[in-house]
């Protein structure tokens, strides 16, 4: 079941739709129409899931039963870190979405694979369903631009002396995503109830009980099974070399969408909602065809935020027509044409709010 309230108040309130949301979404309802495409349960996207899931547990049960020397250690552990990143990208964002399938049993079984990486899929239904993509890059409701007080992202944060080195130091704190994810924000937002100051509904009766065995389970494969076989330090090593690589791809694409030059950090909701979340968000590498199937289509992340229910392997297809609409109103369409150039234009970011 997705989230269903609103973010509390305090946020600010969109513009009405002045007819740029209305012909978006008229002229990709046309598009599915003419081409009789189905906007989910699409057979490329459970044939794609079944390769990174079987690319999962390759990669885990030969790290696990198989590795002997610390090249095969550090090579499957890449190698697991990626596929994690894979099913992060393409499978649970999808899924707690709705946008893997029209039935709802199926896109929650699916969600579930973000507990299967530690991580709880109901925290992060609200923090990512309802704040972030409601709230795109506005303080105080959008958390995943509050990397305070080691990194600063948005123009009205107060601003530190070590934020002149942020442009260096912040890539190897990317790093520590993953586990402060999963031993640490979870647990802090559930006990207080709330995410970037916005109150959200804690779990209760089967919600919880997923929870706290989505996170039993993940420590199972993650810590206990590996332990049987390998030196506990061992495990706890390949472990940190996993998340540290992980925690550095999901940062990074989340940061090249949004934290890049171009990219708008509003106080408040200044227009209608569909302008606000083309203007706080940036595309990337839009033609390189192995960067979309791996991210899910998140760097298309335009059309992800304007059309989050439909699945991703759309999105390649929806982009010209997402950017015709905006030319005719006149609404600014900002992409970097390759990974690199995203790359770059994330570094000058945080440079230039290194001291701006």
């Amino acid at each position: 079941m997705q989230p269903s309230a609103e973010p509390s108040p305090g946020a600010g309130k969109f513009s009405a739709d002045s007819g740029f949301h209305r012909e978006l979404k008229q002229r990709v309802d046309d598009y599915f129409t003419l081409t009789r495409r189905s906007q989910r349960d699409v057979p490329r996207m459970y044939l794609k899931t079944a390769i990174i899931l079987a690319w999962f547990v390759a990669s885990y049960a030969l790290l696990v039963f198989a590795a002997a020397t610390w090249w095969q250690g550090l090579l499957l552990s890449t190698s697991l870190a990626l596929a994690m990143g894979g099913i992060g990208f393409a499978i649970q964002h999808d899924a707690n979405h709705g946008a893997y399938s029209a039935r709802g049993g199926i896109n929650h079984v699916l969600g579930l694979a973000l507990d299967l990486l530690g991580a709880s899929s109901y925290v992060w239904r609200w923090k990512h369903n309802v704040l972030h993509h409601s709230y795109t890059n506005v303080s105080g409701s959008d958390n995943d631009i509050d990397l305070r007080p080691f990194g600063r992202l948005v123009p009205s944060h107060r601003r530190r002396w070590i934020h002149r080195f942020q442009q260096y130091y912040l890539w190897a704190l990317y790093g520590f995503l993953v586990p402060q994810w999963q031993f640490v924000e979870d647990f802090k937002q559930l006990a207080q109830g709330r995410i970037a100051g916005h109150r959200f509904n804690r779990p209760h009766g089967w919600k919880w009980l997923e929870l706290i065995g989505g996170k039993l389970f993940f420590i199972a494969w993650a810590f206990a099974l590996p332990m049987l076989y390998h030196r506990f330090w061992v495990v706890l090593v390949l472990y940190a070399v996993t998340v540290f690589m992980l925690g550095v791809v999901l940062s990074v694409v989340f940061q090249l969408a949004h934290c890049v030059e171009g990219a708008q950090f509003p106080l408040a909701p200044q227009t209608a909602w569909a302008e606000h979340q083309v203007s706080t968000t940036v595309d990337f590498a839009p033609r390189s065809r192995l960067l979309t199937w791996y991210l899910g289509g998140l760097n298309f992340q335009i059309e992800h935020h304007l059309f989050p229910k439909i699945c991703h392997v759309h999105y390649p297809r929806l982009s010209p027509i997402v950017r015709k609409v905006c030319a005719a109103h006149g609404v600014r369409y900002s992409t970097h044409d390759s990974l690199f150039a995203a790359i770059s234009s994330h570094w000058r970011f945080l440079r230039r709010m290194a001291f701006a």
